[in-house]
């Protein structure tokens, strides 16, 4: 993973926290259009609040190492699926 990637969130996806755990839902514009309601565990949703536009990963990664109880291969081995998952939806651009 390059750690000067800088992610920013995409603005048509709405975030609710609820105990800690983020819920993604896409704004449409019928609710025709809606299909999908994604919700994040503890971890990730701590990841997808320091998407900012500004911070790199290697930011991002130094806060989450710190929180949890991950090693440092594992947490890119984590975030390069959840990354693969955010673009696969639309939730970051």
């Amino acid at each position: 993973m390059e750690k000067n990637l800088v992610l920013k969130k995409n603005p048509n996806m709405v975030t609710r926290v609820i105990d800690g755990e983020a819920i993604l839902m896409p704004v449409y514009k019928s609710s025709d259009e809606i299909n999908c309601i994604y919700t994040l565990d503890k971890a990730a949703s701590r990841v997808w609040n320091l998407i900012d536009g500004k911070k790199a990963y290697s930011k991002i990664k130094a806060e989450i190492l710190k929180e949890f109880d991950v090693t440092d291969k594992d947490f890119d081995k984590e975030m390069a699926g959840f990354l693969k998952d955010l673009k696969e939806i639309k939730a970051v651009i």
